[in-house]
């Protein structure tokens, strides 16, 4: 059981801004996306059902980019 409840923003709310060190090291914030509609996935790489549905995300991110979406997934586990 999680120490502090888990909030959410109302459906449809702007996502509040954000700066994240990406992968190549490089330091990555809400205004990169140019008001794209924006799908955040909470992840961790290393967690099995995550690496279950990996095939699933590239799917979905196939789908989706050419339409214009803007996907990021954040490891929420990392520092």
């Amino acid at each position: 059981m999680v120490k502090t409840a888990s909030t959410m923003k109302k459906l449809g709310s702007p996502a509040p801004d954000f700066k994240l060190v990406n992968v190549d090291g490089r330091i990555v914030g809400l205004n990169e996306f140019n008001n794209k509609p924006l799908l955040v996935i909470f992840m961790c790489n290393h967690c099995p059902f995550v690496k279950h549905v990996a095939d699933g995300l590239t799917e979905l991110a196939n789908d989706y980019l050419p339409k214009g979406i803007a996907i990021v997934g954040i490891n929420s586990n990392a520092a």
